[in-house]
């Protein structure tokens, strides 16, 4: 598999009263072409600071403190995304990486009809394109999230919560990008809605093999759309590895804890049990293993939970890996 975004050892700070506080941790990961991967967490984790990171959209109080973010162009190319000014970066924003944010009535103008949202995104982007062919490329993209063409003639506070959402998604995809970041996008839908854009993100991907980090902190939903699967806790990435593995077989308490508290209709529910405690705070947090306080596994005395063991990441099997240094006790709780 080739990757299409390596992130190396980002770390992103926020002053918090002149403090650090550090929202992202450290954190590397390698994504690769064709791939969906989902980014899983509490309220917090890290996941949108991540996107925010990737975007280059962080603002201050906030700031990228170190790291590099190469992005693998089609034809071969290297880029620190992190190192371009920000003229640069608009070169790849829309065109090579886009995004859809879980707050559609935020993004679109409440002026403008859908149809000059997709002209004005072309004309600011590629100006080789003529109206006909942007309008032709915006029907072909309504119905493949499946809204009738007579929505581009609507202003966006005619659409429903879900129309909204299915319209980002195939703006973002009006230029054919190479990768697609998808923060929440189906927060605040009903369940119903849910899986409907979840089920038009799955065809798109098959049709198109474009690559998408989906980020979401609903674990139920995940599952179905994802192949790679990515566990934040506290700024820390705390296990990444295929999602099938991690689901039937995690290798850090964390996961294990998001994985036993999905509701079932297989199952007992009496067997479900939520994680018990809160995430530390960030602005003070204990010199040991982040999870500690919170893990079965240190609860039962069979892990000191010792900071500088968790400061790597572990090859707990093929192609998986894990932050928790006492990860085959896992397979114990």
């Amino acid at each position: 598999m080739k990757p299409i975004l390596e992130i190396k050892n980002l770390s992103v700070d926020f002053k918090v009263n002149d403090k650090a506080l550090r929202a992202v941790d450290d954190l590397s990961m390698t994504i690769y072409r064709g791939d969906i991967v989902g980014i899983i967490g509490e309220s917090g984790s890290g996941k949108s600071t991540l996107a925010s990171g990737i975007l280059k959209t962080v603002r201050a109080p906030g700031k990228v403190s170190q790291g590099e973010i190469i992005y693998h162009t089609p034809d071969g190319e290297k880029v620190d995304l992190l190192k371009l000014s920000s003229k640069e970066y608009a070169k790849y924003r829309w065109t090579n990486i886009t995004t859809v944010f879980q707050a559609a009535q935020n993004v679109l103008n409440p002026s403008l009809k859908i149809k000059e949202h997709f002209l004005e995104t072309a004309w600011a982007h590629d100006n080789s394109l003529s109206d006909a062919e942007i309008m032709e490329k915006a029907k072909e993209l309504m119905k493949s999230v499946r809204l009738e063409e007579r929505v581009l003639e609507s202003y966006p506070h005619q659409l429903s919560g879900g129309m909204k959402q299915r319209t980002i998604i195939a703006l973002s995809l009006l230029l054919e990008p190479d990768l697609l970041i998808l923060d929440e996008p189906t927060t605040a839908l009903d369940v119903i809605t849910q899986w409907y854009i979840i089920d038009i993100l799955r065809k798109i991907h098959d049709k198109t093999n474009i690559t998408m980090i989906f980020l979401t902190h609903d674990v139920s939903i995940i599952g179905s759309v994802v192949n790679r699967l990515a566990v934040m806790y506290a700024g820390q990435l705390v296990e990444y590895g295929d999602v099938e593995s991690l689901f039937f077989d995690p290798t850090h308490p964390y996961t294990y804890g998001l994985m036993h508290a999905i509701p079932s209709l297989r199952d007992d529910m009496s067997k479900r049990r939520a994680i018990p405690g809160y995430p530390p705070n960030m602005l003070n947090l204990p010199h040991m293993c982040r999870f500690t306080p919170r893990c079965p596994i240190a609860q039962a005395g069979k892990c000191e939970g010792i900071k500088e063991k968790t400061d790597v990441m572990y090859n707990s099997k093929d192609s998986q890996f894990t932050r928790c240094y006492s990860w085959e006790k896992v397979k114990e709780l």
